[in-house]
């Protein structure tokens, strides 16, 4: 299995990518997934889920805003005395913020995206590194997106803004914590069939009268693999930069994305 006896620490537990995280790194063989999200609900259909595919896979659920450095100390706290130690940090949760123009938006607006997905981010980071420092390793993945690697159709300016930042300092971040076996990655997806395309492509169709399966179509048509691809399919892409058999790679970005783009 891919990630047996792993502990993983996954942020931004929700109905996407988040969960899908969680579910696929018990389906690899991790003994234990710590979620962190801002929401109880959510953490608790996360454990659900996650011991529907393997029983044997401990959750520890923490509510956890990013944002908050001591809530962060906390979440790296708890899992390093549940568990001893973090092998892995998946950081994806995020703030998708104002849909803008950068010549026309409210600056002040992008402080939430900059807030969650830079600095709450990095938040996490820092509070996971003592332990990764102390047990002699550690992966850590940064969910990105296609928006701060290719300009995409307009309207994304704050949040593409605050990924790109991220995935600059994804590779410092790499530079600096290789010494201490501490690999930091990036993950940068594309169009993704989940809960929060599909919410997309319904309020398009509901708002131009084009079926749902025409729009999701005209977006394929797009992608030489000729299929949006799901999130499961992202997950496990994800989780393969937090495996043993990425483990001479960092400092690297991955396109999720079925040829959708290739930069």
């Amino acid at each position: 299995m891919l990630l047996k006896d792993k502990i993983v620490l996954v942020s931004g537990i929700g109905p996407g990518l988040g969960v899908k995280l969680a579910i696929e790194a018990a389906r690899e063989g991790a003994s234990a997934v710590v979620a962190a999200a801002r929401s109880a609900d959510k953490l608790d259909d996360a454990e659900r889920r996650v011991h529907a595919v393997n029983p044997r896979c401990q959750v520890l659920k923490v509510v956890t805003d990013i944002t908050d450095r001591a809530q962060c100390d906390a979440l790296a706290a708890a899992a390093s005395k549940a568990f001893g130690r973090i092998d892995a940090l998946i950081n994806s949760a995020y703030a998708h913020g104002a849909m803008d123009y950068a010549s026309t938006a409210d600056l002040d607006s992008w402080s939430e995206p900059l807030n969650t997905n830079l600095l709450g981010t990095l938040k996490l980071t820092q509070a996971v590194l003592p332990q990764m420092k102390q047990q002699g390793g550690g992966a850590i993945v940064m969910i990105n997106t296609m928006a701060a690697r290719t300009v995409p159709p307009l309207g994304e300016a704050g949040y593409a803004a605050s990924k790109a930042a991220l995935a600059m300092s994804a590779k410092f971040l790499a530079k600096e914590l290789g010494p201490y076996k501490i690999r930091v990655n990036t993950v940068h997806m594309g169009w993704m069939w989940g809960a929060p395309v599909e919410g997309y492509v319904n309020w398009q169709a509901q708002t131009t009268g084009v079926p749902a399966e025409q729009i999701k179509a005209q977006i394929a048509a797009n992608i030489p693999l000729g299929e949006v691809p799901t999130d499961d399919d992202c997950a496990k892409a994800a989780l393969f930069m937090v495996s043993d058999y990425a483990r001479v790679i960092t400092g690297a970005s991955l396109d999720v994305n079925g040829g959708n783009y290739m930069p």
